[in-house]
């Protein structure tokens, strides 16, 4: 069973990030994920590029996953 430290693994190894979070329970999980490779993407565009990262792993281990994806100024305003 895939757990909240591997899928902050898989992103981190998959993607340049600045930050990553990640909390669930085994089967439901939340990603905080800070990159600059998020800049002048959409919402749907960025979700696409973390998805990438996880490769396989979305359709085999992963199965419900909440995502915000933020640049690095966008987290920075958030204070």
């Amino acid at each position: 069973m895939v757990n909240p430290q591997d899928i902050q693994r898989y992103i981190e190894e998959g993607m340049k990030c600045e930050r990553v979070q990640v909390a669930g329970d085994g089967t439901h999980f939340e990603a905080l994920v800070v990159s600059a490779e998020f800049a002048g993407k959409s919402r749907v565009q960025r979700h696409q590029i973390v998805y990438r990262a996880l490769g396989e792993r979305m359709r085999e281990e992963i199965h419900a996953l909440s995502m915000q994806t933020l640049t690095p100024d966008e987290w920075a305003a958030r204070g």
